[in-house]
């Protein structure tokens, strides 16, 4: 399943049980958990009412126990969704895309009042407007908005062109690779106004990468 979704252009890690997990969450940023229930040591019911209690990732859990009952414990626990194994990989896929298409609804309603923070710029997410960290304001289309936003709230991560035009969906979106390549270029130079360093990084082959740690206000 991994090599899969890899395929689909997600960026997968793989643990061996929850004390695993919780070290691969420890190390970076996620998206989505996909959690087996039957795992040795900590169960995968145990571990997600953890991931909930603090607020992480959401889950989708899979079980060879497929009874309602399961399915409400797991759902009264915390998961986004429920499968039962074994599962085609092409109904996990259409699950996950389903449960991030909800989370990135519910985090465009929590964006209010916040902002990011970055190699000193700041992105005003209400004036969707830039700040240089010399105090200047550099205005943004729609477009470079979008794009910025999405590599903020995915610092240090590589985006393929594929991940970022499905995150850009909108009515002015063009559907080619060649358009992602054309926005960055323009936000590119709109960072580099100040002589600071490349915030934004190409990675041959695979895609961009906003390498700038990044604050949430």
């Amino acid at each position: 399943m991994a090599e899969f979704l890899t395929q689909h252009s997600y960026i997968v890690v793989t643990a061996a049980d929850a004390k695993a997990m919780d070290c691969e969450i420890a190390r970076g940023q996620f998206d989505l958990v996909v959690l087996d229930v039957m795992m040795p040591g900590e169960d995968g019911l145990s571990a997600c009412r953890r991931l909930a209690a603090a607020g992480g990732p959401p889950v989708i859990m899979l079980s060879v126990t497929g009874q309602d009952i399961d399915r409400i414990i797991g759902l009264e626990l915390g998961a986004d969704d429920y499968i039962a194994k074994p599962c085609n990989p092409r109904e996990l896929l259409a699950r996950i895309r389903a449960v991030l298409r909800r989370q990135h609804g519910a985090n465009e309603g929590a964006d209010i009042g916040t902002s990011f923070e970055f190699g000193g710029w700041q992105l005003n997410v209400i004036r969707r407007d830039l700040t240089s960290p010399g105090g200047t304001v550099v205005n943004l289309s729609d477009g470079e908005f979008r794009l910025l936003k999405a590599f903020a709230e995915r610092p240090q991560r590589i985006l393929t062109r594929d991940h970022l035009l499905e995150l850009l969906k909108g009515p002015d979106t063009e559907s080619m690779d060649r358009a992602i390549d054309v926005q960055v270029s323009r936000l590119r130079r709109k960072l580099g106004i100040e002589g600071g360093e490349e915030l934004i990084r190409t990675i041959r082959h695979e895609g961009y990468v906003l390498v700038a740690k990044v604050l949430r206000r």
